[in-house]
């Protein structure tokens, strides 16, 4: 048997359940032909074969390729201004309210060309992958205009082109109101809904559709008008969901996404049994975002006993963004997973990988370490899985492999 790469002499924590909660494999072996997994398991059990390429992994462990599945990466300017004005007493809502919040973005994020965009995302997107992160996805929504949602969704479509990143672009057009639309929500979902959508969607840039429904933004009637389009469009929907308030079992938030079958409900601080229940028999993830938590000072946990007891998997991203999650540390994310929601370290690790693979409708294809899945490969300097969650301020990531070929690092 011929492989192109060959990696050993590590432990692997696939991620795959048939191994067990981790799938730990000790002094395991992996071998990759055109850019998939084509064996893994216990060296000793390896079977015959050549190896154009063989890679010593010293002792070190390998994990998935990490997976960032709700990022805002493409954005215009900051909004330093506003975590001093939260740290002055001003609430998220009341800095919205008065003209900050989304729609500053919206003004940066115009007033920028394409290229200054790609500009400054790269540098936090080279942030991340040094972190392990081999998959991400990117949301527009600060444009809340066709040129400007363009301009961001090609800028993403160029970082991955760019990069050695998998990226999955999310229209979140139905992000806020913008000033131009003052008091007239239902006329800019209509824009959304005939324009906007339909335009991308022919153009080859969205693979999602993302809205945040919530009282400062767009009600469940008019979230479900764009996830309709979405529908008729062919592509699949996540939400915004249950941040600030509950929508209940027959309104807003998770309830409303599991009923479009969304790939995930994210955020879901105030998100109630019932709902769980509905995002369960939906096959929804829950993605939390303890980073957008931390940076507003939230009081409310998200129902982690709930997505426990109902089986609904939780994912874990950055949520970077320049206003309530300015986080390029999806490592910092896994301990603040623990630390603040009470995850274990195997499910926050399964958060980034397993389950953030499947809130992006990937799992087939990536997230654990299993023959024929992308030969996406991270590879620490550890000693055992659980210190990617323990660290703070460290990068223990020693290499990163991916379709096979080693992209970072040396081993």
């Amino acid at each position: 048997m011929d492989w192109d790469s060959l990696w050993f002499n590590g432990h692997a924590a696939t991620m795959a359940t048939a191994a067990g909660p981790a799938g730990v494999v000790r002094d395991a072996a992996v071998a990759v032909k055109d850019g998939r997994i084509a064996w893994i398991g216990p060296r000793a059990e390896l079977p015959p074969g050549r190896a154009a390429e063989e890679h010593d992994l010293g002792g070190r462990w390998v994990t998935p390729g990490l997976i960032d599945a709700h990022t805002h990466l493409v954005f215009g300017g900051n909004r330093a201004r506003e975590f001093e004005m939260r740290l002055e007493g001003a609430s998220y809502e009341e800095i919205a309210r008065a003209g900050g919040g989304i729609v500053s973005t919206v003004a940066a994020t115009r007033a920028a060309s394409e290229d200054a965009l790609v500009a400054s995302a790269a540098v936090r997107l080279e942030r991340l992958l040094a972190e392990g992160v081999t998959v991400m996805e990117i949301k527009s929504g600060y444009g809340l205009d066709l040129p400007t949602e363009r301009a961001m969704l090609r800028a993403a479509r160029a970082l991955g082109e760019r990069y050695p990143v998998t990226v999955r672009t999310t229209c979140l057009a139905a992000h806020a109101l913008p000033p131009d639309y003052a008091g007239r929500p239902d006329d800019y979902i209509g824009l959304v809904c005939d324009t906007i959508l339909p335009a991308l969607a022919e153009e080859g840039l969205v693979d999602a559709v993302d809205a945040f429904c919530e009282r400062i933004a767009f009600s469940p009637e008019q979230t479900a008008r764009v996830f309709d389009t979405a529908r008729r469009l062919g592509l699949p929907v996540k939400l915004h969901a249950d941040q600030l308030s509950d929508g209940g079992a027959d309104g807003g938030g998770a309830a409303l996404a599991a009923r479009y079958g969304a790939l995930s409900a994210d955020h879901v601080e105030h998100t109630g049994e019932e709902a769980v229940r509905a995002m369960a028999a939906a096959g929804t993830v829950a993605m939390l975002l303890p980073g957008a938590f931390y940076m507003l000072r939230e009081t409310k946990l998200p129902p982690i006993d709930l997505f426990r007891r109902h089986g609904v998997p939780m994912a874990v991203s950055t949520d970077c963004n320049p206003g309530t999650s300015p986080a390029v540390s999806l490592l910092l994310m896994l301990n603040m997973a623990c630390t603040l929601f009470r995850l274990t370290p195997q499910e926050a690790l399964a958060g980034v990988t397993r389950n953030a693979a499947k809130a992006l409708g990937m799992g087939a294809t990536h997230g654990t370490l299993e023959a024929g899945k992308a030969a996406d490969l991270a590879v620490w300097d550890i000693g055992d899985p659980a210190e990617l969650c323990y660290w703070l301020g460290a990068n223990p990531c020693a290499a990163v492999v991916r379709d096979g070929r080693l992209v970072r690092g040396g081993v």
